[in-house]
């Protein structure tokens, strides 16, 4: 049995027109791809298929969220997901999905499968650096931000510039040497 049937759409019976799908997406969907990086995953999936003679429109839009780890504090928190993606599906001699927006099926083929493109739209929702809301407003209490606090580079103080002066005058006439 295929792992992701629930996500193959057989269009040959649908009638021309608009069909609409719903898919809830949780961490069981993305442990079928070995997709580790989410606490938990609660997203809802809407695919709007348009069926026309010749082809196929599909509307992807993501909402809900996924609990993921602070890249700075590493504490959880969720991140709110919200993408939409498109996708056009024509018939043609060979599959081809090089393009991101253009899928090519073989002609004779009687069912598309939506779960890479329902992955990839919540995967690529996610910020580049995710970071907790209570980084960014400076209110999360965590040891790993004391602890980055306390080894943060300190200013140069006076008296280590007054140091600096003090230094054996035969060092600056090698340090004209390099300026020559």
């Amino acid at each position: 049995m295929r792992k992701f049937k629930a996500y193959t759409i057989p269009f040959v019976g649908l009638k021309e027109g608009v069909h609409r799908f719903e898919y809830e997406i949780d961490n069981v969907f993305f442990d079928l791809f070995d997709f580790q990086e989410f606490n938990s995953a609660e997203v809802n999936v809407e695919l709007e298929l348009t069926k026309k003679a010749t082809m196929l429109e599909l509307e992807f839009d993501f909402t809900g969220s996924v609990n993921v780890n602070c890249d700075v504090s590493l504490e959880p928190y969720d991140q709110p997901i919200d993408n939409h993606l498109s996708l056009v599906v024509k018939f043609g001699d060979a599959y081809d999905d090089d393009n991101e927006e253009l899928l090519i099926l073989p002609h004779g083929e009687h069912e598309v499968e939506v779960q890479q493109y329902i992955y990839e739209g919540v995967v690529l929702a996610l910020p580049l650096k995710k970071l907790h809301p209570g980084v960014v407003n400076g209110t999360i209490e965590s040891e790993i931000l004391e602890k980055l606090e306390e080894l943060k580079p300190k200013p140069i103080s006076e008296e280590v510039k007054n140091k600096e002066e003090d230094i054996d005058p035969r060092w600056d006439k090698l340090k004209e040497l390099l300026n020559d």
